[in-house]
């Protein structure tokens, strides 16, 4: 079975900050994960815009907190990459859907090969950044069984 890397040494880039996603990563320097939600829509958007996917509009936007559990919808095993992540591999790229209905991309983390698979369930784990904020990772929920 092939070992895969945790990324959590990486010195990551800082994450730009946007005026209108500071309260996403606000909430991130205390470990909680805020989602855009639409009111008249009543749907959650991810990743933080300006204005609504489903309205055009900022007026119908509030952010709600969410667990930030979810299932792998899909993966790849990336075994080559580009600074900063070269040297560190493999590691798993996965679109996680959260229970929130919204996709999310990024690195599991704690998961052998032979655990990975599509439905698998996994939950937030949070990488610090060098300022203060934290980066969303998702690791194996207890029993991981895909959901059903």
């Amino acid at each position: 079975m092939t070992d895969f890397n945790d990324l959590t040494d990486l010195d990551r880039p800082l994450p730009v900050e946007r005026s209108f996603s500071r309260p996403f990563w606000d909430a991130t320097r205390e470990r909680r994960l805020l989602l855009q939600y639409d009111r008249v829509a009543q749907a959650f958007q991810f990743y933080p815009r300006p204005t609504s996917i489903y309205t055009g509009r900022a007026s119908t936007l509030e952010w709600r907190e969410v667990s930030g559990e979810g299932s792998i919808f899909s993966y790849t095993i990336a075994r080559r990459a580009r600074p900063p992540f070269r040297g560190h591999e493999p590691f798993w790229l996965a679109l996680v859907t959260l229970d929130e209905g919204v996709n999310v991309m990024s690195n599991v983390i704690q998961c052998a090969a032979g655990q990975m698979q599509i439905g698998m369930r996994v939950r937030p784990h949070w990488a610090p950044l060098s300022d203060g904020r934290h980066l969303l990772l998702f690791r194996p929920a207890e029993g991981g069984s895909p959901s059903g």
